[in-house]
């Protein structure tokens, strides 16, 4: 078996390298569009998690009531305090856009302690006193 030429290798590594930075590349910013159709997205998937948890949780409450019914020796139910609760059907409403002003990018400028220049050159205020 022939090893593989250096020149080979460090090609198909530098093309590897290549291939990794262009997957690693930053993205712009989502559109506003983008960005409510997203927080709708997650909004209805957490939704659908609690209905899951739901469903979930009367299923076994009908299968420990099964058990209970049908095993002659079951323990008593232990009440824990915590009943099934249903999600409700989904309902989304959208976060209010703040206007530019109240976001905050229209700051006022800080006030300024010292004048942002001074007659005296930066050499001369730097150099030592005697």
């Amino acid at each position: 078996m022939k090893t593989p030429h250096p020149l080979r290798t460090l090609a198909l590594a530098l093309c590897a390298a290549g291939a990794c930075s262009l997957a690693v590349a930053k993205l712009p910013p989502p559109s506003p569009e983008a960005a409510a159709k997203a927080a709708e997205a997650a909004a209805k998937a957490a939704w659908a998690g609690k209905v899951d948890n739901y469903k979930l949780c009367l299923s076994q409450d009908k299968v420990a009531a099964h058990y209970r019914k049908t095993t002659p020796d079951a323990k008593p139910a232990v009440a824990t305090g915590t009943a099934c609760a249903d999600p409700g059907p989904f309902a989304y409403t959208p976060p209010e856009a703040k206007p530019l002003e109240a976001a905050g990018a229209h700051s006022p400028p800080g006030t300024a302690s010292s004048p942002p220049n001074t007659a005296t050159p930066a050499a001369a205020a730097s150099a030592p006193k005697p």
